[in-house]
C-alpha cells in the first residue's frame, strides 16, 4: 500500500530532519509560520549567528575555512535583507530557517555546521533580547527629547499662572512651568524603568541550546561578550523559557503609555473652547470633512488611544505565558507581535507628544483668568489665619469657608471683599491679609521645595535639565 503524502511543502521536512516523511498541511504551515513578523529580527539573528560561528571556529568545533565561508555568507544575507532583495519564504517558517536556507545556497555544506551547539530555542531568545534591548535604547533617547521639550516650555512659563486642579475642578493656583515639570518627573521614572529592564535582560541565552545545554565545548562567555551582554544566562532551562524581559518591557511600556495618555488628554482638554489654554498648529491637528471651522487635536487623541494597544499587548503576553511548563513551548512564538506592536506604538507616541509639546502656544492671559475663578486662593487665606493669628487649621478652614460663602453671595472674589467684610467673620483679621490673596501672590508664596513659586520652578528647571538632558 502506498503511503499518501500530506498536502503541503515537503521541503520543510528536510529542515525538521528524518522524523517526518511529508510536509505539513496547508493550515499547519500557516499557523506554524512566523516569518511574516519575525523577519524584523534579521539583524539580531545574523549578529547572533556571526558571534556563534566565530566562537565555533576559535573552539575548534568547526574549521576556519567553514567559519570564513559562513561569515561571508551571513554578510551577503544581511546586505540582501537591508536592501530589500531577500526572498522570505513562508514555507521555511521563521527568520532562522530563512537565513540558514539562503546560507546553504551561498556556501553549500558549510552552512549546515552553523547550527552546531545551538537550537532555535536559544537562538530566538537571544534574537528577541537583542531586539528589545535596541528598542529600550531608542525609547530612552526619545524620552530624553520629550523631557527636553517639556523643560524648555517649563522654563519659558516658570511664572505663567494657571489653575491647578483636583477632581478636574480649580483647586489652587500653580504655574504652568510647575505643571509641565510634573510630567518631566513621570517620564524620568519611565526612563528609570527602561534602565532597570535593560540591566536585567542583559544576560545571553545563546549556548543553552534546546533546554539542557550542549555536549560541545562552546565558550558562552565569548558569545555573550561579542553580543554586548554582561554575562551568559546561568540556567539553560530558564534561558530558553524566560520571557520576563518581554513582559517587563511591555509593563514599563504600559505605564509609559498611561503617562503619555494623561498628557495627551490634557492637551485635548486645553484645546477646547471651555479651557482655551493652548493652541496647536496645523502640524499636529486636522480639520473636519464637513465642518470648516474645526481644528481637531487628532495627534493627542491617537496617543490617548494607543495606550490601549500597549496595555493590551501586556495582557496578551501575560496570558500566553501564565500556564507554560518548562521549558519552551510553541505558544512562545506569540511573544513577538505584541512586543513589536507595543514598541512601534510607544515610539510613535513619544515622538508625537514631543512634537506637540514643542509646538504648543499657551494663552497666559486665559490661564491666569481661569486661575482666579473658583476661589482658588482660599487655602492661602486659611494658611494666613493659621500663620498670623495662630488659629488652629480646622478653625481657620471653617472661617475661610464662611468667607468664601460671603464672596459667593456678593458675586466677587475673596480679594474683592472689604476688610470690614472679612472682620464680620473673624474680627482679628488685618489688612495684611490682602498680601496673600490674588493668584500671583498665591503662587509666589508656595516656595517650599518642590513647590510652584516661580523662583522655585526656575531652580527645578535647571536641576531637571542637569538630571535628564545634559
Amino acid at each position: 500500500m502506498t503511503k499518501k503524502t500530506p498536502k503541503g511543502n515537503a521541503d520543510v521536512s528536510a529542515m525538521w530532519g528524518g522524523r517526518f516523511d511529508g510536509g505539513p498541511a496547508a493550515v499547519m504551515e500557516e499557523i506554524n509560520a512566523s516569518i511574516g513578523f519575525d523577519k524584523r529580527l534579521f539583524a539580531q539573528d545574523i549578529a547572533g549567528s556571526k558571534a556563534h560561528a566565530a566562537m565555533l571556529v576559535r573552539q575548534g568545533i568547526i574549521s576556519e575555512e567553514d567559519g570564513d565561508a559562513i561569515l561571508g555568507g551571513l554578510e551577503t544575507i544581511l546586505g540582501e535583507m537591508e536592501d530589500g532583495s531577500f526572498d522570505f519564504k513562508t514555507a521555511l517558517e521563521d527568520i532562522h530557517m530563512n537565513v540558514e536556507a539562503r546560507l546553504a545556497e551561498l556556501v553549500g555544506e558549510a552552512a549546515g555546521r552553523l547550527h552546531t551547539g545551538r537550537s532555535r530555542n536559544d537562538q530566538v531568545a537571544t534574537d528577541l533580547k537583542l531586539w528589545v534591548r535596541d528598542a529600550l535604547d531608542g525609547l530612552d533617547a526619545g524620552l530624553s527629547h520629550l523631557q527636553a521639550a517639556l523643560i524648555d516650555q517649563a522654563e519659558a512659563h516658570a511664572a505663567t499662572v494657571m489653575p491647578g486642579f483636583t477632581h478636574l475642578q480649580a483647586a489652587q493656583p500653580v504655574t504652568l512651568g510647575h505643571h509641565l515639570l510634573a510630567y518631566v518627573e513621570m517620564f524620568g521614572r519611565d526612563r528609570g524603568r527602561v534602565a532597570d529592564c535593560r540591566r536585567r535582560l542583559n544576560e545571553c541565552p545563546l549556548g543553552a541550546a534546546a533546554l539542557a545545554g550542549t555536549s560541545f565545548a562552546i565558550d558562552r562567555e565569548m558569545t555573550a561578550e561579542a553580543l554586548g551582554f554582561e554575562r551568559p544566562s546561568a540556567n539553560s532551562l530558564d534561558a530558553v523559557s524566560d520571557r520576563d524581559f518581554a513582559l517587563e518591557f511591555l509593563s514599563l511600556g504600559a505605564i509609559l503609555a498611561v503617562h503619555l495618555s494623561r498628557l495627551a488628554e490634557e492637551m485635548v482638554l486645553w484645546c477646547t473652547d471651555g479651557f482655551g489654554f493652548v493652541a496647536l498648529s496645523d502640524a499636529f491637528t486636522t480639520g473636519s470633512s464637513i465642518m470648516p471651522q474645526k481644528r481637531n487635536p487628532d495627534a493627542a487623541e491617537l496617543v490617548r488611544a494607543k495606550a490601549g494597544r500597549v496595555i493590551g499587548a501586556l495582557n496578551t503576553l501575560l496570558v500566553v505565558m501564565k500556564g507554560l511548563p518548562l521549558a519552551y513551548g510553541k505558544d512562545m512564538q506569540e511573544d513577538k507581535e505584541p512586543v513589536f506592536d507595543a514598541a512601534d506604538s510607544l515610539a510613535l507616541s513619544v515622538a508625537a507628544v514631543t512634537g506637540m509639546v514643542g509646538d504648543a502656544v499657551f494663552d497666559a492671559g486665559r490661564m491666569k483668568e481661569a486661575a482666579g475663578r473658583g476661589y482658588t486662593t482660599a487655602t492661602d487665606l486659611a494658611d494666613w489665619l493659621v500663620r498670623t493669628l495662630g488659629m488652629p487649621f480646622r478653625q481657620a478652614h471653617h472661617a475661610t469657608g464662611r468667607l468664601v460663602r460671603l464672596a459667593e453671595d456678593r458675586g466677587c472674589g475673596l480679594e474683592d471683599l472689604t476688610l470690614d467684610d472679612m472682620r464680620s467673620v473673624e474680627t482679628a483679621i488685618t489688612a495684611d491679609v490682602f498680601a496673600v490673596l490674588g493668584v500671583e501672590n498665591s503662587v509666589k508664596s508656595r516656595a517650599s521645595q518642590g513647590g510652584t513659586a516661580p523662583d522655585t520652578v526656575r531652580r527645578a528647571v535647571a536641576e531637571a535639565r542637569r538630571r535628564f538632558v545634559e
